[in-house]
């Protein structure tokens, strides 16, 4: 399948590198989120159960300002981010190193601006944007300090990818949250348990912690840059005589370049927002629903199971973020086969990944929900269906990426407005039907839409070779299926001699199950040889550790 095992030739040899640096990448990018996922959700446990009775509707207005937050970030950044990445990776594989320096230079003054713009305007319309609930207010302020410094540390990690340095991206996600988790646990422990005070004041607090955590990752990147100046230095040197470009056309172009990107990242954080502002009118009209019972219904899919399935998710934004820049730079060499050979390993690695992420957690949705917020049978059953959800919104991510990446913005600005059209037509009927899975079911529905006609434009534009994927992809699902399978039949059976409704036992039987879950994925793609078309020559030396034949 992948001729560039088969010979010796240079672009044999440039097809590997890329896939190389794609997968170092990736890797780097992954533990990074991924790492930073997972403590975002572990300190769920401590933190829901300080707030006791109130955890519920604490979880709904943490995730209604986060909603509104995530909108206002994208539009603070701009796009710029991504589009710095794919700019100074093309501009890097032109060899014209000082064009990206100033080109970086000139994203900071648009950072700081929209920072500042931003972070005024969530002050001043928070009344407004609470969606007449008064306990949003302060949460949506308490967010408009880290909408004002966040813009400059995208920036900085943009720029870095785009010299293929996933580690400063990676290592920085993961300190800021630490920071973060470190103050909003600390600030809610004192509020709730010590001073006996106000649930609305602790979750405020807890989500002012992204500006503590901000300060953190900003500490992180101040640190990489000083550790790659020199040889950053060294390519400027080495590079290209440095053209006449004004500040003002390099901003120009960030902008020309940004606003797709502005649309395409927000997709996910708009369908969110389609359902934060839709959801209570619709439910109080299909149903005798209080307002508590609406709230509820609402943190059980925005905000509990949201936490743990964007956990996989995040393994697609990884790779989307490394994915961008090393398109970019074959676009610029007018290398068709090499984009064709990058979209169709992208899209292995993904399903490799998230097929079994996904099933895995499904398998394991009761035991992961009780572990994090006690037992319930609603929530555990949103989350088995979510965690199927995760699949087409991480395609999404990931396949989004790949259209910025070959500068397809207005195709797929236009993908995605067929998508929103689709998302508003299906809300109403979905949630009728299924009350608080409903908006879930619209989104993943919409997404399939949106991923299908991306995918069939890659086809049309470079030729995959679906045949050659189709073996990887169907052997990627008959072993997430059995993966599956042998893993919910222990945890079925384990629930008949250990009790479902514990913490302690909900955990154990959450370890196992991932152990076993994992092993049998594992060792059937190494067995088969399924590892060795994802990932290549280390899956032979992981054969070898593990005795594999």
């Amino acid at each position: 399948m992948n001729e560039e095992h088969t010979n010796g030739s240079p672009l044999a040899a440039a097809n590997k590198d890329a896939r190389e640096k794609m997968l170092s990448g990736s890797a780097w990018m992954t533990v990074g989120s991924i790492t930073s996922r997972i403590l975002g959700a572990i300190y769920v446990i401590p933190w829901v159960t300080w707030f006791d009775a109130y955890s519920n509707e604490a979880n709904a207005l943490y995730a209604q300002g986060y909603n509104i937050y995530n909108i206002f970030l994208t539009i603070a950044t701009a796009g710029l981010p991504s589009a710095i990445s794919k700019m100074v990776a093309h501009y890097n594989g032109l060899n014209e190193y000082g064009v990206s320096r100033r080109l970086y230079y000139s994203s900071m003054y648009v950072a700081l601006a929209m920072g500042i713009v931003c972070a005024i305007v969530m002050m001043a319309w928070a009344p407004g944007l609470s969606n007449n609930d008064p306990n949003v207010v302060p949460v949506i302020r308490s967010l408009a300090w880290a909408v004002l410094i966040i813009p400059a540390l995208a920036m900085s990690r943009g720029f870095l990818q785009g010299y293929n340095w996933m580690a400063p991206s990676g290592i920085s996600q993961f300190i800021e949250q630490v920071f973060r988790v470190v103050y909003m646990l600390g600030a809610t422990y004192l509020i709730m348990k010590i001073q006996k005070g106000s649930w609305v004041d602790a979750v405020t607090q807890s989500t002012f912690a992204a500006f503590i955590g901000a300060l953190g990752a900003g500490a992180v990147l101040a640190w990489f840059w000083m550790r790659h100046r020199r040889e950053m230095n060294e390519l400027v040197n080495r590079g290209k005589p440095n053209r006449s470009v004004s500040t003002l056309s390099l901003i120009g172009k960030m902008v020309y370049q940004s606003i797709p990107f502005i649309v395409i990242e927000s997709g996910v954080a708009i369908f969110m927002l389609i359902d934060q502002y839709t959801f209570p009118w619709i439910l109080f009209r299909v149903g005798d629903f209080t307002r508590y019972q609406e709230t509820v219904l609402y943190a059980l899919f925005a905000f509990n199971a949201n936490k743990l399935y964007t956990i996989i998710i995040s393994l697609a934004s990884a790779m989307a973020a490394t994915v961008i820049p090393l398109l970019a730079t074959a676009r610029a060499q007018n290398d068709q086969l090499g984009m064709r050979k990058q979209i169709e390993n992208v899209l292995q690695l993904f399903y490799f990944i998230m097929i079994p992420s996904s099933l895995g957690l499904s398998a394991v949705a009761q035991q992961m929900y009780t572990v994090f917020y006690r037992y319930d049978h609603a929530g555990i059953v949103i989350l088995e269906f979510a965690a199927f959800v995760a699949i087409p919104m991480g395609l999404y991510t990931v396949a989004a990426a790949m259209m910025q990446g070959i500068s397809e913005n207005r195709r797929m600005m236009k993908y995605l407005g067929i998508g929103i059209i689709i998302k508003l037509l299906l809300q109403y009927p979905c949630i009728f039907l299924l009350q608080g899975m409903g908006p879930l079911l619209s989104t993943c529905l919409s997404m399939f839409v949106i991923d299908y006609l991306i995918l069939h434009s890659f086809n049309m534009e470079f030729g995959l070779h679906f045949n050659q994927l189709a073996r990887s992809t169907n052997q990627i699902l008959c072993f997430s299926l059995i993966m599956y399978a042998v893993t919910k039949t222990v945890m079925v059976v384990l629930g008949h001699f250990i009790s479902p409704y514990g913490r302690f036992t909900a955990f154990f039987a959450l370890v196992l199950g991932v152990i076993i879950g994992a092993s049998i994925f594992i060792y059937l793609a190494l067995k088969y040889r399924l590892a060795d078309r994802i990932i290549g020559s280390r899956s032979a030396a992981l054969r070898q550790k593990l005795r594999i034949s």
